[in-house]
């Protein structure tokens, strides 16, 4: 009852925590504007047919829907700490705490179903690889995991088949029929123009063969040896991940009581004043 009696300057809203909490929202607000616009840019630039042929892999998509969810979030912490809107700042908080829990069931989910995360991910390799000419951001991105990874398409590299540009049936007119991406060579460092036809018919050879020019080994095995040597990393990477959105949801409801405490107060004072003039 002591804490009621305060004087009508004190606050028990903490502007440290009140700003701290804006800061924080207001650099990833400006991230997510900026993941939106390049999203948008991106789409726009791309012709109309392609981009609708592969809009499920398309990473402009991804970009953008992540951004635009981030946007939102961090848009109901800015303008929540600053007007001590308990509204907002409880949508924020309950926002974060979702995506975190959703994360963490992810990430289990994925290790005791290894298997099933495994033909998910295969499917999607897939898919990028039938829509690989379709789309020039997806087919970069391929481009780079295959020459980060050194590997040829899901499995193995005549996965490429399944592109209507790379296929090996007899009627496929085109020039690269039965290749595969310039990505997939095996590259000499002492070479400073990249030969991008070092791919043409190495469908067509047999394995041993085509290991000789290409790397035959899919991108699903060299990822999953990868996962398994740097867990290390990726731990590390899910620990940054989950930090702010721990300090998030954390000051929001350190905020929000303080808010609480605050009305409360208020209500307290003005029936305080009231009883004095009845």
């Amino acid at each position: 009852m002591a804490d009621r009696r305060r004087g009508e300057d004190f606050t028990f809203v903490s502007p440290v925590v009140k700003y701290l909490l804006f800061i924080f929202n207001f650099i990833f607000w400006i991230i997510s504007l900026v993941m939106v616009l390049i999203g948008v840019y991106a789409r726009t630039m791309k012709h109309a047919e392609a981009a609708l042929a592969c809009l499920s892999v398309d990473p402009a998509i991804m970009l953008m829907v992540v951004g635009v969810l981030m946007f939102v979030i961090t848009f109901c912490g800015c303008v929540g700490s600053l007007r001590e809107n308990i509204c907002l700042l409880q949508t924020f908080c309950v926002c974060l705490t979702v995506i975190f829990i959703l994360q963490l069931v992810a990430g289990v989910l994925g290790f005791v179903f290894s298997d099933k995360a495994r033909n998910k991910v295969t499917e999607m390799i897939n898919k990028a690889i039938v829509h690989y000419r379709d789309d020039i951001d997806l087919q970069n991105l391929i481009d780079f995991g295959q020459k980060e990874f050194g590997c040829c398409g899901g499995v193995t590299y005549t996965d490429w088949s399944q592109n209507m540009y790379f296929n090996c049936k007899d009627n496929n007119p085109s020039r690269e029929r039965c290749s595969v991406p310039f990505s997939c060579c095996i590259m000499s460092k002492d070479k400073m123009v990249i030969n991008t036809m070092c791919g043409q018919g190495m469908q067509e050879l047999e394995y041993v063969q085509a290991g000789n020019h290409i790397h035959t080994n899919g991108c699903i095995d060299k990822l999953v040896n990868w996962i398994h040597s740097n867990l290390f990393l990726l731990g590390g990477i899910a620990l940054g991940l989950a930090i702010p959105q721990l300090v998030g949801i954390l000051l929001s409801q350190i905020l929000i009581n303080q808010i609480k405490d605050q009305i409360e107060l208020q209500n307290y004072n003005q029936k305080h004043r009231s009883d004095l003039w009845s």
